[in-house]
């Protein structure tokens, strides 16, 4: 990683335009070939997200990933300060196509996270637009925890929570998280029923509920099992009363309180002209009614 120097600004907002263009609209852009007038009609097609913001490099310190032969390949910025539980937010994490499959992004994710912990910090968060599958998916297997979707989905990596894994056996899908005695533990076991959700909590996640660390992994592996589960095309919602409620949950908790978001970010990403092509389903308007 290298800092963006004076007079690479222009070229990192090109960059940030790619990846803007390619998360929202599906199209991959060549940034460093972007002409004026294409970068003006992508910015146009973007919607409010494709509008520039001079000065926002006050507020952050932003990076080149380089490749190697030492030419950039990607970026990456840090905030000037801790948010949430003093941790770093962390944004505008790009890799151009050429350079991605080749650990550049990882390497970058776990240089930010290891720097984080010798100042002192809770690890770093970021956010991804729900309809931004790639990226979605990519945090996803890297391990991150889902601990926001108030206005976007938030991810976090942070020393309080562990490595976790969800397996598919058959048909169920199963959350575990690594203890350093037991190994991998199961807390929550998904099935399906129809266009309903059955989520199971097992007595390893009660009884974890009950210490500090624990309470930490109780509280996000729900939600970051609900996001697990959506990107896979899984339903979220219980049954028609739980989804009543499910507006008690639009900053984070339960499932249904993702799907209740999902339609939001979806409703917001069409107005906006954005591409939105997802695995996930709700349910429909007439079983919800009937409870069936």
């Amino acid at each position: 990683m290298r800092p963006v120097v004076l007079g690479e600004g222009r070229r990192f907002a090109l960059w940030e335009l790619a990846s803007l263009a390619e998360g929202a609209l599906g199209e991959q852009v060549e940034p460093d070939a972007l002409t004026p007038s294409a970068e003006r009609e992508l910015r146009a097609r973007s919607g409010a997200a494709g509008r520039e913001a001079p000065g926002c490099g006050r507020y952050r310190r932003r990076y080149w990933i380089l490749g190697a032969s030492g030419s950039p390949v990607g970026t990456i910025a840090v905030d000037n300060w801790p948010k949430g539980a003093g941790q770093l937010g962390l944004s505008s994490l790009y890799l151009r196509p050429s350079a991605r499959g080749r650990g550049f992004g990882g390497a970058a994710l776990d240089t930010v996270y290891r720097v984080t912990l010798a100042e002192g910090l809770r690890g770093f968060r970021l956010d991804a637009h729900w309809t931004w599958q790639r990226a979605v998916h990519y945090y996803l297997r890297r391990g991150l925890w889902v601990v926001l979707w108030k206005h976007d989905l938030g991810f976090a990596r942070t020393p309080q929570l562990p490595r976790y894994e969800v397996r598919d056996e058959s048909d169920r899908l199963v959350f575990l998280v690594e203890e350093e005695r037991s190994g991998f533990t199961p807390l929550l076991v998904a099935r399906r029923e129809r266009q309903w959700l059955r989520l199971r909590e097992t007595e390893a996640s009660r009884r974890m509920e009950a210490g500090d660390a624990g309470s930490w992994v109780h509280g996000y592996a729900r939600s970051t099992f609900a996001l697990q589960l959506a990107v896979r095309g899984w339903p979220l919602v219980r049954s028609s009363e739980s989804w009543a409620q499910a507006w008690r949950w639009s900053d984070i908790g339960e499932p249904e309180g993702l799907a209740y978001k999902i339609e939001l970010f979806e409703a917001a990403a069409r107005d906006d002209g954005w591409r939105v092509d997802t695995a996930y389903r709700p349910v429909p308007v007439e079983d919800l009614a009937d409870g069936s």
